[in-house]
Parts: C-alpha cells; sequence; structure tokens
C-alpha cells in the first residue's frame, strides 16, 4: 500500500483524463450490454415487421455509435493519463535524485536507475493504461450480463456462473506461477543496462585492449538470461488463452445444445426464444470473457509490480542532508576549521576514514594537500562543501557549521574541480556558464587565461561556441582539466578545491595556472589536492595525509626537514625526472 500510495502521487494532473477515461469506459460497456438485448427483439420479431426492422435496426446502429465513440474517447484520455503518470514518474525520481546525497546515491547504480527511470516506468504506464480501462469495464460488464442472463433464464445462467470459480482458479494458479518469474527479469535489466553503459563508456579501452569478443560475450549472457526469463514467464502465461477458451466454448456448446432443447419443448425449463438464446450466449461471452480480461490485468500487474516497488524505492529515500529550519544565507569569508572531526562512509563501516582531523586554515590561505592512495584526501574536501556530514566533529566555513548553512549558499561559495573532469553536451561557452549563467563572453575569456584554456579555445574554428560532444570526448584530459577549472573561476567562490585537477596538464601549465589564481582571485581559499610535490610546494601550508590521520603539516622546507612522508614522496619524484625542481 506504501508504494501504490507513491505511485499514485504522480497522478497529479491528469486525474481529469483518468477520470473521463472510466466515465467513457464505462458509457461503451453499458452500450454493448444492451446490444444483445435490441438484438434478441429483433431476431424475434422474425424479420417480417418491418416497423420493428427499422426501430431495432436504428436502436442498434446508436448504440454502436455511441459505444464507439465512447471507446475512442476512453482510450484517447487513458493514453494521455498514462503519459502524463509516466512523465510525472521520470520527473519525480529525476528530481530527487538532484536532491540526494552522495551517500543517498551510492545506495543505487547508475545502470539501476537508467532501468528505473525507462523499462520500469514504460511497464507502471502500460500497467496503468490497461488498468484505468478494463478495471471499470470489467466488473460492469460482469455484473449487467449476468444480470441479464440471469432475467432471460436461470437455469442456463448457472452455467456461466458454475464456470467463473473454475476459471478464477486456473488464472490465480497462472498469476502465481508467472509473477515470480517477471519480478526477476525486471531486475536483470540493470545488468544489461550495465553492460551498455560501461561499453560505451569504455569503448576506447575496449578497442585498445582488443576485447570486443568478450565484450560481445558479456552482453549476449546479459540480454540471454532477460530472454530465457521472459520465455519462460510467457510460457506460463501462454497457457491462459486456451485454457480460457476451451471453458468458454465448452459452456456455449452446453448452452447451446440445452437451450434447443427449450425452445423445442423438450426440457421443462420455461421457455425461451430463438432471440433470447442469442442475446444468453452474448451474455455468456461477455461474463467469460471479461474474466479472461481479468486475468490478463492481473497478470499485467503483476509483472509491474517488481517496478513499481523499484521505482517506489527511489522516490521514498530521504536524502540524508537536508537544510536546518533556520539556514545560514551568507558566507562571511574563506576560512574553514576542521574540529575534532571524524568520518565514515556509513554506519555499518567497522572503521573511520578520517580520524582526529584538527585543521585551521585562514581566509586566503593556500592548502596544499598530499598523500598516498588510500589516504581519504578527496574524502576530506568532500566534508567542506557539505557533499557528505561528519560522523563526529563540525566542519566550518566562514566560522559557521556547514550543518547550519543553507545548502545551495554553501555550494555557492564552495567550489570544487574534481579530478575526474565532467562536460557536458553542448558548447564550450554553455559549459563555462555553469559556474556563472550570466557570464559575459569577456569574463569567460578572462577565467579561461587563468585557466591556460583560452589559447587551445581560441583556437577552433567555432571558438568558444565550437560543440563539445557528452563527457567532452573531442577534448584531451588536459583540455577538460583546464575548462572545468575556468568553470569554477566564474563562482567567484570564497573557497576553491582543486581535487588533483590539473594531473593531465604538464608542470609548465601547472606552474602557469597556479600563477593567474594568485592574481585572479588572492582573497579565496584555496586547497590543492596533488600528486606531485611542484602543484603544492608554493603553497602556504602543506597537508600530509596517511590513512585518514594528518601525518605533518607545514611549508615546503619545513616537511622536507621533519616528514619522512613528504621527504620519501619528493625524492622520488626528483629520481623519476627531476620536475620538481622546475
Amino acid at each position: 500500500m506504501g508504494t501504490l500510495k507513491v505511485l499514485l502521487g504522480a497522478t497529479e494532473g491528469n486525474k481529469r483524463n483518468t477520470a473521463l477515461s472510466i466515465i467513457f469506459v464505462c458509457l461503451e460497456t453499458v452500450c454493448e450490454c444492451i446490444l444483445p438485448f435490441v438484438m434478441a427483439k429483433l431476431i424475434d420479431s422474425g424479420g417480417v415487421d418491418w416497423h420493428a426492422l427499422v426501430t431495432y435496426g436504428l436502436i442498434l446502429a446508436v448504440l454502436a455509435a455511441v459505444a464507439l465513440t465512447c471507446g475512442i474517447m476512453s482510450g484517447k484520455c487513458s493514453a494521455r493519463a498514462a503519459a502524463g503518470f509516466s512523465a510525472n514518474l521520470r520527473d519525480s525520481m529525476f528530481s530527487r535524485l538532484q536532491k540526494f546525497s552522495f551517500r543517498n546515491i551510492d545506495r543505487f547504480s547508475p545502470s539501476g536507475l537508467v532501468t528505473r527511470m525507462t523499462t520500469d516506468v514504460t511497464n507502471i504506464q502500460n500497467a496503468f493504461s490497461v488498468s484505468i480501462r478494463i478495471a471499470f469495464r470489467v466488473p460492469v460488464m460482469m455484473i449487467f450480463s449476468a444480470v441479464m442472463a440471469f432475467a432471460i433464464s436461470p437455469s442456463l445462467a448457472w452455467i456461466f456462473v458454475a464456470a467463473i470459480p473454475i476459471l478464477g482458479g486456473i488464472i490465480i494458479f497462472i498469476i502465481s506461477r508467472a509473477t515470480p518469474t517477471f519480478s526477476r527479469v525486471f531486475t536483470k535489466y540493470d545488468a544489461l543496462n550495465n553492460s551498455v553503459h560501461e561499453n560505451v563508456k569504455g569503448i576506447r579501452v575496449v578497442k585498445t585492449y582488443v576485447r570486443e569478443d568478450y565484450e560481445n560475450a558479456k552482453f549476449a549472457a546479459a540480454a540471454d538470461d532477460v530472454c530465457n526469463d521472459f520465455i519462460r514467464g510467457e510460457k506460463i502465461v501462454a497457457w491462459n488463452t486456451p485454457v480460457m477458451n476451451f471453458f468458454m466454448y465448452m459452456s456455449f456448446i452446453l448452452i447451446s445444445a440445452l437451450g434447443s432443447l427449450i425452445i423445442t419443448g423438450r426440457l421443462g425449463w420455461g421457455t425461451l426464444t430463438t432471440g433470447e438464446l442469442s442475446s444468453l450466449i452474448s451474455y455468456g461471452i461477455n461474463v467469460l470473457a471479461s474474466l479472461m480480461m481479468l486475468g490478463m490485468i492481473i497478470v499485467m500487474i503483476s509483472m509491474s509490480v517488481a517496478s513499481g516497488r523499484r521505482i517506489a524505492e527511489v522516490l521514498k529515500e530521504k536524502s540524508t542532508l537536508v537544510n536546518p529550519a533556520d539556514p545560514v544565507t551568507e558566507v562571511a569569508d574563506g576560512s574553514v576549521d576542521f574540529c575534532a572531526v571524524r568520518f565514515r562512509y556509513s554506519q555499518s563501516a567497522e572503521e573511520d576514514v578520517l580520524k582526529n582531523i584538527e585543521l585551521h586554515i585562514r581566509p586566503g590561505e593556500t592548502i596544499g594537500i598530499l598523500g598516498g592512495t588510500g589516504s581519504s584526501k578527496s574524502s576530506l574536501v568532500n566534508l567542506i562543501p557539505r557533499l557528505y556530514d561528519v560522523t563526529e566533529g563540525c566542519v566550518k566555513v566562514g566560522g559557521v557549521d556547514v550543518r547550519n548553512y543553507d545548502l545551495d549558499v554553501l555550494r555557492q561559495n564552495v567550489a570544487v574541480v574534481l579530478q575526474k573532469n565532467i562536460l557536458f553536451s553542448g558548447t564550450i561557452a554553455e559549459n563555462l556558464r555553469w559556474g556563472d549563467a550570466q557570464a559575459t563572453d569577456e569574463e569567460l575569456r578572462a577565467a579561461c587565461a587563468v585557466a591556460q584554456a583560452d589559447e587551445f579555445v581560441s583556437g577552433f574554428p567555432d571558438g568558444y561556441d565550437t560543440y563539445l560532444d557528452e563527457g567532452g570526448v573531442n577534448l584531451s584530459g588536459g583540455q577538460k582539466q583546464r575548462l572545468c577549472i575556468a568553470r569554477a573561476l566564474l563562482r567567484k567562490p570564497k573557497v576553491l578545491i582543486f581535487d588533483d585537477s590539473t594531473s593531465a596538464v604538464d608542470t609548465r601549465t601547472d606552474a602557469l595556472i597556479r600563477q593567474g589564481l594568485k592574481a585572479f582571485m588572492p582573497q579565496t581559499t584555496k586547497i590543492v589536492i596533488a600528486q606531485r610535490i611542484s602543484s603544492v610546494q608554493d603553497a602556504d601550508r602543506i597537508l600530509v595525509l596517511d590513512k585518514g590521520e594528518i601525518n605533518g603539516i607545514g611549508t615546503h622546507e619545513e616537511l622536507l626537514r621533519t616528514n619522512a612522508i613528504y621527504r620519501e614522496i619528493y625524492e622520488a619524484q626528483n629520481k623519476a625526472g627531476g620536475s620538481d625542481n622546475e
């Protein structure tokens, strides 16, 4: 019921079309139920009474026309309602994703989210479209037809009534066997989408290592897994129609045989005319066909139950990061303070990722961060814009605990240039204006000049209007990094974080970027994570992290004298090529 309540929330804005579809389908069903009754009158008129022939003929024509019109309108309204419903579901999920913290996002795989927003929503849309039409058509048709059948011949009507529990039992058996199979299918779509996502994203690596055959085999295995489960489910469901038809036709044969005996007077079950027998058979068809449709609805709904639960998981997920009741809406300065900070990614984790972090950064200060792989450098800076919350202690920006800020305000004032540079499909100018939507062309060029990107951008035939493919694949790694730096500079933040974001540029360009930053934003606090000592040796202070703890802090010269890890890194890099002396 909780899942149903969440999903029905997406009907907002489509209730009118839903209601109209139900009204039209009910009118259509009533007209179809009256048709056999009028047809019986026409048959019993014998075809010699022209007045009756014309009257009943016109009534039949009007009923058929009204039923046709109502059917068309019902289909049109249900299609609009279902399409709007699915659009609302996708919008709701996408909007919810934008509010998720990193901890929330970690619970869902990218391929799983794609499956939920495509295949799962389509399943729900189809079930919704069919349900709002047939779920109301079936009971109206069954009740009306059953009443009319008993009114014509109670003795023969009991044949249909006796068939209903048998057919109902068959439907329940088929559904109970098919539902688990279909539930497995939709979860396996995740593996299928994941195979496609990984292959397309890493196509260069696949071709470089000549792994096309391996990837083909992996995708084929995932596709075959989905296909085999679908076949198993469809084989079970396929029994529904022939079994239903068998009992339906057996009922008609029995009614026809008994009806002919009643008409000829050889069976003392009352009187029955040829027209009444014809209408009785029609009502019997309506009853059993309605039951058959009901079975198909239940099968479709059972197929969509798993999809509904997966969608509801996203919609019911509460962000672990929320704004306080009375948030602070202004960041005073770029000071950053870590006060007895401990952090772990989940409550179930056995060890802290960061331990006993005590660090105080002054406004405008440049801080370098060094450490080996797994020393939690990125985890440390992720706490500043509140991408995660601390487990213990607090992080302050501008003297205020980050948990007391409005999230948008905090992140507007804390810009992060990631190691994995992400650009989006669109022009270079459009990507840069993610930093400041109102930035002028001159401001774009000024930021790119500092980031050492203006020269190569101006060299493109279309300059800043050059179109980038998804992910900026038509740029080199260094070019993407420089554009991402320029994008962050346009934010004019009070705190600017570089998460190893110059790793793809040469040491000369790296030095030019550092020089440009000093002049471009001297009051901004800059935190630089780097692998090369040359990238941080001019910093006011350098922080050395080891296994999530501060191993040392000081200037380049101080750490060379006092910190073994720093000295080891420095000597290793100088032996590797002496780049740090540049």
